[in-house]
């Protein structure tokens, strides 16, 4: 199992490629990117330093301030994929005060052990794939076509009890050598089996049940820091249980693949898999704490807020430094890396408990998008809005094309809605493209071929728009 070490496969970007990845899907926010990805190069930094060193060097927590639709959000999601790492993004409000219904905050933990766990399954499962897959096709060639009874009895000596009606079609005895037609009849199936032929047979394999069902009287225990008390029951109770497994007909094609996994899981070395998971958790892991600024409130507040500062200070010991429980066994918290963001519409950073404010050294202030921003939006980005309803449109046969100053009214709309009404920033550009273009995704099945390219210019935004745009009352509801 040696030759199968898994090693961490983080992507080592320098700040500046960080920086470009991100600049494909977000526009603007330049501090909030470089910020991102200092932090993010120092995790590979940090690696390379001498044991010693390397438990010194603590990460500098970083919290994004800005209003809504500007891109924090975006920000978390983008550098999940570019990172690498264990990487989570969780809610601030779905937590609670220990004490109080809901989620304790040491989940958030256990989620990122769980998410490190299949990353680490995964890629072990991708180095394994080949042996894994010939050993899937055997087992699927051993019920595609059992071996012959009488090679079977040869071996036993037994085989003057069959008579010709015992044996599979193809294999009635003869002069010639059964064993021998097998494994040419084998090869032949094998064959048909690689180039596909036998994709829509159906047949019937053993599907492994999970050991950990079938336990109700576990689930009494619901709230607070015992939710995950019944998954760890179920997992010492399922390890002291039989296997058990049932029989499924699938499709050749889909059985292949069931086989596949199964074969791969078995090649997987627990203890190993079990170990890096919880070193890349430690060393590597980050966790995206959105909406904290839901959780800022001052002690004074009474009703819904009254366990805001409760969950701060709950939160507070695993930002420090903690050791949480989880299935890959302690997990300590000290180098993990935190970024938290927040529009602080209600609330300012100063409202978070001094100690909050202390493990988040680094602030970065988002800027408000400008028109020429939503200009870029639509049309800069890899996967941007108008990219998007090109595409969706287009699998209708439907031609849309976006003049520049079609693009540029939908901006200067945009721009002015957010000016007058709460300011959403670029999710205001899907409403209004939805609004605009509602006409077109409902007809575009039923258009004659002659309508079919459609130009969306000044005039067409106008036309589409302009009336719900000017009357204040409609465009509050609508845009």
């Amino acid at each position: 199992m040696e030759q199968n070490e898994i090693h961490p496969n983080e992507i080592e970007l320098t700040p500046r490629e960080t920086v470009e990845k991100l600049d494909e899907h977000i526009i603007g926010q330049k501090n909030a990117k470089r910020a991102v990805a200092i932090a993010l190069r120092n995790r590979t930094r940090r690696r390379k330093l001498d044991a010693e060193m390397k438990e010194e060097v603590y990460p500098k927590n970083i919290i994004m301030i800005g209003p809504t639709g500007v891109g924090k959000t975006e920000i978390a999601r983008r550098l999940s994929k570019l990172c690498g790492a264990p990487f989570i993004k969780v809610e601030a409000t779905k937590y609670t005060e220990v004490g109080y219904v809901g989620r304790d905050v040491e989940s958030m933990i256990r989620d990122l052990a769980n998410i490190s766990l299949n990353m680490v399954k995964q890629e072990f499962k991708e180095r394994v794939t080949d042996k894994a897959r010939e050993k899937a096709e055997e087992l699927l060639l051993d019920i595609l076509l059992p071996a012959p009874p009488t090679s079977a009895a040869n071996q036993s000596g037994a085989n003057s009890n069959l008579s010709p009606a015992s044996s599979p079609i193809g294999f009635q005895d003869s002069p010639e050598d059964p064993n021998a037609r097998y494994v040419a009849s084998r090869e032949m199936m094998r064959n048909k089996l690689k180039a596909g032929k036998l994709d829509d047979h159906e047949v019937e394999i053993d599907i492994p049940q999970s050991t950990g069902t079938g336990m109700p009287m576990l689930q009494v225990f619901g709230a607070g820091n015992m939710e995950d008390l019944d998954n760890q029951l179920q997992n010492v109770l399922g390890d002291l249980m039989p296997k058990k497994s049932k029989k499924k007909k699938m499709k050749v094609k889909d059985a292949f693949q069931s086989l596949s996994d199964q074969e791969a899981d078995k090649l997987l070395d627990p203890d190993k898999v079990q170990s890096e998971a919880k070193k890349r958790v430690e060393e590597m892991g980050i966790i995206f704490l959105d909406e904290i600024d839901k959780i800022a409130g001052r002690e004074s507040r009474a009703g819904a807020d009254v366990s805001r500062e409760g969950v701060q200070r709950d939160l507070l010991p695993i930002v420090e430094g903690a050791t949480v429980s989880t299935k890959l066994g302690p997990i300590k918290t000290d180098h993990i890396l935190f970024i938290a963001a927040g529009a602080f519409h209600m609330s300012k950073p100063s409202d978070l408990i001094p100690e909050m404010q202390g493990r988040f050294p680094i602030r970065v202030e988002l800027e408000k998008l400008s028109m020429d921003d939503f200009v870029k939006i639509l049309t800069a980005t890899k996967s941007s809005l108008t990219r998007q309803y090109e595409a969706l449109l287009g699998t209708e046969g439907v031609e849309l094309v976006f003049a520049t100053d079609g693009i540029a009214e939908i901006a200067r709309l945009a721009f002015e809605m957010n000016e007058k009404n709460e300011n959403i920033g670029a999710r205001r550009l899907n409403t209004i493209m939805e609004k605009l273009l509602e006409d077109i995704s409902f007809d575009a099945p039923d258009l004659a071929p002659d309508d079919k390219k459609v130009h969306v210019d000044e005039q067409f935004v106008r036309n589409k728009l302009q009336e719900i745009v000017e009357d204040k009352d409609l465009s509050k509801y609508i845009l």
